[in-house]
């Protein structure tokens, strides 16, 4: 009896004993002798992170202001909702500690692991080749990289004020060569700044959630998520439930942030600039501040799209093909060479309103160098080389306001397969002229477009859109006249307000249903506020501010 009875204490006092949570510290400078992963006794190398069974609340911290050579693997960790799994910082000050992963392939790996939170680290990875390099294989080099290897639901991963700088897979000095810019997502070997990849049908990442997050100066993407591509036209996405919040990417060499195949995400409060940064030849040079493929239900808000460039797409935010219920709504779109909106294929009842877009669309059609024209709107039904266009369908373009300045000359273009359109109340403040996509299947000729309702937009000029001897459709009831910005030429949102209170004022129409949708848009087409926060009553008014 006794026997048994210290064996069933023992046993109790284990099982509370695993109740509690651990903290782990690692230092690479101040590492005490035994090594025991205590603040007096931390570890040293990342490598310990692997042995260290991590259970819900356990806490792995580095210290502020080291640096850490390596990769930190978290694999097949499950944490709780309110109990996760965390990487974060201790020590004083507000440095961050640094996860340096020269030669290693990602900063931070997070794989089959659910309920993790990342917080308040640093990482950069800055070349360095790799072990057992295999030129005939492909390679990518991430500051972190969320993926899947088993099929099963992962939710809770959380990323929050990370800094993801200098992110490369070659050498400082590689040249790409001229065509790889030209290719679709570029062929060759990249770094990448926050990557989240689910290739397994049978595997869902949901709950995913970046915010505060800083992203800088690598060879592509900057924050990207891919789902299954064969899942792309179907309701059924492995990648759900996705917040991507205040965050800001600079100076990415391809798109600063995309997503693929996710159903319910939301891009709200980030800003991006310089997307398709062509300053370092390892780069891409090429990409747009954000555009979406194959998702459902995306949410876009709120943002700041500036300064891309690159000779295809590299707009400020724009809808690639196969999505449905796509919202751009409340976003600053500046100096973007793509132009404002880029509407591709197969897309089905997305909308761009209360936007602001100021001197997008430079980007000029030169034969060999670039492939296409920057855009003042370009609707199109491009579903990939070599297939024939679709739709897209039940677009809806409303209360946008949209200034270029005079030496500017953006393009505008419909493809005969679109199939419901929508343009109204929006402001066309061009100084100088709008141009018009010269390819065929563009041309009033190949028309008619079935199912438009384009009225009431103002126009400075009546060369602010193309004649319909050039251009699929016309304005049926245009409104000319100069709203008379506040500030004409500045890069502020409020710049853009306007003053011609009577031309503005109560002047726009109730958009309703597109003849023949019977969808709509999500959440309705009727929006409490303009893109500075103030109330709308009564008829909206014309372009993205509801003038006080």
């Amino acid at each position: 009896m006794i026997v048994k009875s210290v064996f069933i204490t023992m046993a109790v006092v284990c099982f509370s004993f695993k109740g509690f949570a651990t903290n782990y510290y690692f230092s690479s400078e101040t590492a005490g002798h035994r090594d025991m992963g205590t603040m007096q006794d931390p570890f040293k190398s990342l490598d310990k992170i692997a042995a260290l069974n991590l259970m819900a609340g356990d806490k792995v911290l580095l210290k502020r202001g080291d640096v850490f050579h390596g990769s930190a693997e978290l694999v097949g960790l499950v944490g709780k909702r309110k109990r996760p799994i965390v990487m974060a910082a201790y020590g004083e000050g507000d440095e961050k500690p640094i996860i340096d992963a020269h030669g290693f392939l990602n900063g931070i790996l997070i794989k089959d692991c659910s309920y993790v939170k990342i917080k308040g680290i640093e990482i950069t990875a800055n070349g360095g080749g790799v072990v057992n390099y295999d030129p005939k294989k492909s390679y990518m080099r991430c500051g972190v990289l969320v993926t899947t290897s088993k099929e099963g639901i992962y939710p809770g991963i959380t990323f929050d004020n990370l800094y993801v700088r200098d992110v490369f897979f070659e050498e400082p000095g590689f040249e790409r060569g001229a065509g790889e810019i030209l290719t679709g997502n570029g062929t060759q070997n990249y770094g990448w700044g926050i990557r989240v990849i689910n290739q397994l049908k049978g595997a869902i990442l949901k709950d995913l959630r970046i915010e505060n997050c800083c992203v800088e100066n690598v060879a592509h993407s900057g924050i990207r998520f891919t789902g299954k591509h064969v899942l792309s036209q179907g309701m059924y996405k492995n990648i759900q439930d996705v917040k991507v919040y205040h965050n800001k990417v600079l100076y990415a060499g391809g798109p600063a942030l995309q997503a693929s195949v996710v159903e319910n995400i939301e891009f709200k409060g980030n800003q991006t600039n310089h997307s398709g940064s062509p300053d370092d030849s390892r780069k891409w040079g090429r990409g747009s501040g954000l555009w979406v493929w194959g998702c459902l239900n995306a949410m876009i808000q709120y943002n700041s799209f500036r300064n891309a460039n690159g000779p295809g797409d590299s707009a400020g935010c724009h809808i690639d093909f196969n999505n449905k219920n796509v919202l751009i709504q409340y976003n600053l779109s500046e100096n973007n060479v793509g132009g404002f909106i880029e509407i591709l294929g197969n897309n089905h009842n997305c909308t761009y309103r209360y936007n602001v877009s100021i001197n997008d669309g430079s980007r000029l059609k030169i034969k060999g160098e670039t492939l296409g024209a920057g855009t003042m709107i370009g609707v199109n039904g491009f579903v990939g080389n070599g297939k024939k266009p679709v739709g897209p369908f039940n677009i809806y373009i409303y209360n946008n306001t949209i200034f270029a300045k005079e030496s500017l000359h953006p393009e505008v273009g419909f493809n005969k397969k679109t199939e419901g359109i929508l343009i109204a109340n929006n402001i066309f403040c061009l100084k100088g002229y709008a141009s018009y996509d010269e390819r065929k299947q563009f041309l009033p000729s190949s028309g008619p477009i079935s199912r438009v309702v384009f009225k009431n937009n103002i126009y400075l000029k009546t060369d602010n859109w193309p004649d319909k001897g050039h251009v699929m459709i016309t304005d049926e009831a245009p409104v000319y006249g100069n709203p008379q910005f506040v500030n004409e030429g500045g890069l502020d949102i409020k710049d853009y307000i306007p003053q011609n209170v009577g031309l503005i004022k109560n002047k726009g129409m109730e958009i309703s249903l597109i003849p023949g949708d019977t969808i709509g848009l999500l959440g309705g087409f009727r929006v409490k506020n303009d893109i500075v926060g103030n109330r709308i009553k009564g008829l909206p008014d014309m372009g993205a501010f509801e003038v006080q």
